[in-house]
Order: C-alpha cells, then structure tokens, then sequence
C-alpha cells in the first residue's frame, strides 16, 4: 500500500475519541490526512488533537451527538467549511449493550439504533454529495455481530445488520458514479466499548467481560481499514473467529447458534448459562 495515497484527503471519523476511531485518526494524520475528528466531548477531542497531527490546520474537531440529525449535517459543514472537500466518511461512532431480550428496558435498544443505524444513515446522507464529487469512500464499522447475532446483543446486533444492509443498497444505487462504500467488520477489537456498554436498565455496564489484553488492538485495525480503503473493497471482516464465524452462520446456521450461545454463556458475568 502506498501511504501517499491519503496525503491531502479530507477523512471524517466519527467515534473519534477513542478506540478504532480515534487509532483510525492518528493513522491517516501520519499519512499527510486532513482529519476531521467527531465525538461528544469536545475537550476530549482537542486534547487528543495533537497526537493526530503536528500541523493544527489539518485537523477539525467538532463536537458531535451522531444520534441527534442536526449534530450530523453541522459535522459535514464544518468540514467542508475548512476544508473544501471530503474524501473520506468513517461511520464509526457506536453504542453497544449486554441484557437479555425478556429484561431489556426498550429505550437501550432505541438508543443503539439512534447512534449506530441512524448516525450512520444521517453522517452519509449529508457528506454524499461531497462524496459523489471526489468519488471518495464511505465506510461502515459494523460488527461480527452484523453478520451473525450475538445473544445478549439485540439491539447491537439489529443496529450492525441494519447498516449492513443500508450500506449495500446504496453501493449498488451508486455502482456508476464512483462512490466507494466498505461494510468494515473488525471482529473483537480492544476498545473501550465493551465498558461503556448498555445493560437491562440503561446504566452503563463498567466493565468488560473479556480480557483485552488478548483481542486484537485499534492500531492493527485501523491499518486494516486504510488498506481496505486504499484496494477500494466493498467488504472486510478481520481475525479468524471472525471469518470463521461468518462462514459457518452462512454453512451452517443452527450449529453456529448452538455454538455461538456457549461461547456467549462462557464470559465473565454472561446474562444466561
């Protein structure tokens, strides 16, 4: 991959105070990137901003709520406004959660659908015509979980599927103009969105139930999201159990569930056993 590729493009990254996005924003920063970092807390965001480029002129921070639509036209406008242009569109923002279904109080699942389906539906109808001019690339962060359902996950999973197949009918609406779209499925991924985690009433869960230390890093998975964007793929889904995972829900859909339900019931604090 040639890094000279990103020099100068304009890249969106919502979710950029941490985790993938904020690992994703100093990546394309070191590439020669114009980044444009989105999250809710604006302080953070201008902390962060220096690790992501030395030049302040080629980074924006705007304080973003992707859940709430006018948060997400005013994020594109900054951007153009500094900048000009957009090359780049990286859905990334998300809200996870971890209850049963019978337990769940409703509004956890409205709020996962508000900032992973909707965030991503609002950020990509307004940066689209930006977009369509440079013939950039939208991407989506999904989730294993958008391709085969976690349990304990309903909403996760709905929200992941969601974009899933939002993003694949608009590559197909837009297969003769050049716009690049990439459903980017990372697998588990140290992050801090395992903490931050939804459970039955709507607290945050505090703690992660798996050991982070073993999963693979944000940097290592931004890198797989630069050289997607640089080959132009329509999808990627990272680490093995990944892979492995989506190819055995689509062979073999009932012993994946099977599978899958004692690998969930098997982590520390499972909702079920």
């Amino acid at each position: 991959m040639d890094t000279k590729y990103f020099k100068d493009k304009v890249v969106i990254i919502t979710g950029a105070s941490s985790g993938i996005g904020l690992a994703s924003a100093r990546l394309f920063g070191s590439y020669g990137s114009k980044v444009v970092m989105a999250a809710r807390s604006i302080g953070k965001l201008e902390e962060l901003a220096p690790s992501v480029s030395a030049d302040k002129d080629h980074v924006l921070c705007v304080k973003t709520d992707v859940s709430k639509e006018e948060d997400c036209r005013n994020l594109i406008e900054k951007a153009v406004e500094k900048f000009g242009k957009i090359d780049i569109l990286v859905n990334n923002a998300g809200l996870s959660m971890r209850a049963m279904f019978k337990d769940l109080d409703l509004s956890v699942i409205k709020s996962l659908m508000d900032v992973n389906f909707w965030g991503t539906v609002y950020c990509t109808k307004f940066a689209l015509p930006y977009l369509l001019e440079t013939k950039g690339s939208v991407v989506g962060v999904i989730s294993i979980a958008g391709y085969s359902a976690l349990p304990a996950r309903t909403g996760y999973s709905s929200s992941k599927y969601a974009i899933r197949g939002f993003l694949d009918t608009v590559r197909i609406e837009h297969l003769k103009d050049g716009l690049h779209v990439m459903v980017f499925a990372p697998g588990y991924t140290s992050s801090n969105v395992r903490n931050a985690a939804l459970v039955a009433d709507g607290s945050a869960q505090g703690e992660t139930p798996l050991d982070e230390g073993k999963l693979m890093s944000a940097e290592k998975c931004a890198e797989y999201m630069a050289k997607g964007l640089y080959h132009r793929k329509n999808k990627m889904t990272l680490t093995a159990l990944g892979k492995a995972t989506v190819l055995a829900h689509n062979l073999f859909p009932n012993l994946t569930d099977r599978l899958t339900y004692q690998y969930i019931a098997r982590e520390a604090g499972s909702p079920f056993k």
